[in-house]
């Protein structure tokens, strides 16, 4: 499978020598009807038999922002797998925006977790990674027996987000809207920026410094303009209106997580105003959720694995030996 006019492939030696990332590179071939068959990287460390967790990346992150977590995972005893979304890391990338949807973005990640036949999972989901991954999980429930929401949202502009998040992003009747300056200010800079960098969101959005070293690893996989057009569109794709396609997508959801009884944590950084407020609608929405020990980690800010990803994982593993 070669890269094709549609889609760009980032060169490989983009991934040398990157700081704390020397795991084996896997990949999997997933079809599109419109693009053709897509490669889609993932990490997968530990033991194959072993209880799976599964960490979706948001934006405009890629695996290796889950490095200091997936060692913790696998000393545990677990299986632990961190795929590229189409658009990002080692991942093919589609060269139009047009080919990038929150529906297909599902779809991509429900491919592979049916094409690695994944089974006894726990999801673990931050930014964009919990509405698509809470999405898979929402239609194939069978698969997973646990899930973690991460300095995650699930947008669906109801009235009744009024006064629940930081970051507003609701209905307030007679056909308007409320949505925060800072989210408007986001996605217009995804549009206009002419040198849109991965690495600007990470260090703009983290407590702790960050290594040159590192700060460099998350603009690898985006060496040009065509390489970027999935990080571009994603903000795009954040419901605005009760009539877009993605509030229907997390309608829908919700619809399954508010019966959901299985095992359900928050863990939320204090310092991403992004996604503050979230982590209670959860709390509230799904029954499984009660009784965990749910908790805001001080220090993080929205990518806390960046901030405090041993830490996290750690609650995780507790979580998940909690749960049985």
């Amino acid at each position: 499978m070669k890269e094709t006019a549609r889609v760009y492939r980032t060169p490989e030696a983009r991934f040398a020598d990157l700081p704390g990332y020397s795991f084996e590179s896997r990949t999997v071939e997933i079809g599109d009807e419109r693009l053709g068959p897509l490669r889609v990287h993932f990490v997968d460390e530990g033991e194959r038999d072993a209880p799976v967790v599964l960490m979706l990346h948001g934006e405009p992150t890629w695996s290796y922002l889950y490095r200091k977590m997936i060692p913790v995972f696998v000393a545990a005893g677990f299986r632990a797998i961190a795929p590229d979304l189409v658009g990002f890391g080692r991942s093919d990338k589609p060269v139009e925006q047009s080919d990038y949807s929150f529906e297909g973005h599902v779809r991509w990640m429900r491919s592979l977790v049916s094409k690695l036949d994944l089974r006894d999972v726990t999801l673990f989901g931050q930014d964009w990674g919990g509405p698509i991954g809470l999405a898979v999980l929402a239609a194939e429930p069978e698969r997973f027996h646990r899930a973690v929401a991460a300095n995650t949202m699930l947008h669906t502009v109801e009235a009744n987000l009024a006064g629940r998040t930081t970051w507003a992003n609701h209905s307030v009747g007679d056909g308007e809207v409320r949505v925060s300056e800072m989210l408007l200010a986001w996605l217009v800079q995804a549009q206009r920026d002419t040198d849109f960098r991965a690495s600007a969101a990470i260090e703009g959005a983290t407590v702790r410094p960050i290594a040159p070293e590192v700060v460099a690893a998350y603009d690898a996989p985006f060496p040009e303009e065509r390489a970027k057009k999935g990080m571009r569109q994603f903000p795009a794709l954040i419901p605005m209106t009760t009539f877009d396609a993605g509030a229907a997508i997390n309608r829908a959801t919700w619809s399954v997580l508010e019966r959901f009884e299985r095992p359900f944590l928050t863990l939320f950084g204090d310092g991403d105003p992004a996604t503050a407020g979230w982590e209670t609608i959860f709390q509230e929405r799904i029954p499984g959720a009660q009784g965990q020990r749910h908790e805001t980690l001080e220090g993080a800010g929205h990518f806390l694995q960046e901030d405090r990803g041993e830490d996290v994982a750690e609650r995780v593993v507790r979580f998940m030996r909690d749960t049985g």
